[in-house]
This record gives structure tokens, C-alpha cells and sequence, in this order.
């Protein structure tokens, strides 16, 4: 079998959809914000509620610095146990740039459809389990388990630490009435800012930031647009990476749902662990 096995659709993006299900989501009615209620207030309000969610289903589409332009619909569980299933593509690496990624308890899989398959004797699923390849190091490396673990609803409050919140407008998004609030962060400001949090919001919000340093990104122009019930319904970040422009829009078709993840067929998976074992015996 050979070892040199290419994805798709590269690790670093897998880091980026994995911590992008960036916010909380409704399909309430639309209406604004009460005349009282500032920009500011309102934007903070929403990404209050994202203490609630349980588990979303999302669509993103926007730009990766590397992989260039992008598209993928995913579903994750955040309580009681992690689960995640993503599929996505690459729009700019040609037509068999599609992949799909599934976290199920301590592994996750990686799928290259019908192109992986070639190089891995017929098999399209990569197995990386955690406790075999030690623990969340290796997943960390292909944006898994240190994204993962984390409630994907942590960066939509990234756009209460911006000085310059405002509101642009109403806008219905997926037939839901919504009003649209834009704002820019720098990310010294917001790790600053993390100073007077409880311990576990600091530790979230660092994961989430973490990201965006190693990007290059030290300034992000964010996106919000947010229902009648005070919930995000739809989310864009925008910032210059060291590799390329990031621009991601995330919209949220629902949330605190069940959703059930199951491992690929084994025939069809190839298990990097024992794959790795076989290497250093053989």
C-alpha cells in the first residue's frame, strides 16, 4: 500500500471549517433591536445566547488563504459527548477537490472520495485516532481536536470587543428578517479585553484566537446578522493572512438538534496509527 496519501482539500483547511461553525443560530422571526438597545448592546446580546447552543447545522462559503475559494455544509454536537460530520470542496483545485471529515469519539476520519481511493488500494477514508497517534498533538497538527473540543459558538463574540460597532441595516437571510451589524477587532485588543473573563471564557476565546495568529491575521472586519429572538443567523469574518485574504460567511440552518455521527465502513478505511506501526516494524 502506498504512504503518500494526498487529501483533497488541505489540513489547513480542515483547521478553519472545524473552529469556523462560528455562532449560535435561530429561525425565529425577524425585527430589530429595541430602540434602547445599541449597537454594541445588541451584538452582545446575541453572542450571549450562543451560551445555549447545544449543537448546529451550518453552510460556509467564502475563501481560505490557501486553498482559495470554498464551500461546505456541516452539522456538530457540542453536548453531551463531541460528534461532527463536514463535507466540503475546493472549488479552485479542480473538480475531484472534495472531501469529507467525521469526528467520532476519540478519531477522527478524513474522506478523499474516489481520488483518494487511487492511492490507497481502492480505500477513501484516512482513520486518525487520537489516542494512538498521542493524543490531540497529531490532530491538533491537521486542525482537529484542539478546534473541536471547544463550542464552535465562542468566535461569534469576537465583535463585542470592536470600538466601532454599527448597525448597517435589515436584511432578510434564508427567509428570516435580520439586522446586519459590522464592526472591526483588532486581535491584541481582544486578547487584551480577555483579562476581566472567568477562566473557561478566556481559555475558549484563546483557542479560537490562536488560530488567527498562526494565519497572520492581527485584524479582522466581522459580520453579523442577527434575528428578531437575538440569535446570529448568519456570520462573516474578513482579514490579510500571510498566505492570502480570509473571507468566510457562515450561515446557521439550525440548531440544538440531534445529530448522529457514525464511523466509515472499515473495509473502506485505511488506519494511519497501524499504517505508522507497520512503517517503523517493517
Amino acid at each position: 500500500m502506498k504512504t503518500s496519501v494526498r487529501v483533497p482539500v488541505g489540513a489547513g483547511l480542515s483547521a478553519l471549517l472545524l473552529a469556523a461553525g462560528a455562532v449560535g443560530c435561530s429561525e425565529g422571526g425577524g425585527g430589530e433591536e429595541s430602540p434602547k438597545m445599541t449597537p454594541a448592546a445588541a451584538v452582545a446580546k446575541a453572542a450571549k445566547n450562543t451560551e445555549k447552543i447545544d449543537s448546529l447545522r451550518y453552510r460556509m462559503t467564502g475563501r481560505a488563504p490557501e486553498e482559495g475559494r470554498v464551500e461546505a455544509e456541516a452539522e456538530m454536537q457540542m453536548k453531551p459527548t463531541l460528534a461532527m460530520s463536514m463535507k466540503m470542496t475546493a472549488l479552485d483545485q479542480g473538480a475531484d477537490a472534495k472531501a469529507e471529515i467525521r469526528l467520532v469519539g476519540k478519531a477522527m476520519y478524513i474522506g478523499g472520495g474516489a481520488e483518494a481511493a487511487k492511492e490507497m488500494d481502492g480505500k477513501s477514508w484516512i482513520k486518525f485516532d487520537l489516542a494512538a497517534l498521542g493524543a490531540d498533538k497529531e490532530l491538533n497538527q491537521l486542525g482537529g481536536a484542539s478546534q473541536a473540543d471547544k463550542n464552535p459558538a465562542t468566535e461569534s463574540t469576537f465583535l463585542t470587543g470592536a470600538k466601532d460597532v454599527e448597525k448597517i441595516g435589515t436584511e432578510t437571510v434564508e427567509g428570516v428578517e435580520t439586522t446586519h451589524y459590522k464592526g472591526t477587532v483588532a486581535l491584541a485588543d481582544l486578547e487584551k479585553s480577555l483579562e476581566g473573563e472567568d477562566k473557561d471564557t478566556r481559555d475558549k476565546r484563546r483557542k479560537s484566537l490562536e488560530q488567527y495568529k498562526e494565519m497572520g491575521v492581527d485584524k479582522l472586519t466581522m459580520d453579523m446578522w442577527i434575528d428578531g429572538d437575538d440569535h446570529t443567523k448568519r456570520f462573516r469574518v474578513r482579514g490579510d493572512a500571510d498566505k492570502g485574504p480570509l473571507d468566510m460567511t457562515i450561515t446557521f440552518l439550525g440548531f440544538n438538534e440531534p445529530v448522529k455521527v457514525t464511523a466509515p465502513p472499515a473495509k473502506d478505511t485505511v488506519d494511519l496509527a497501524e499504517m505508522m506501526q507497520e512503517s517503523q516494524t517493517g
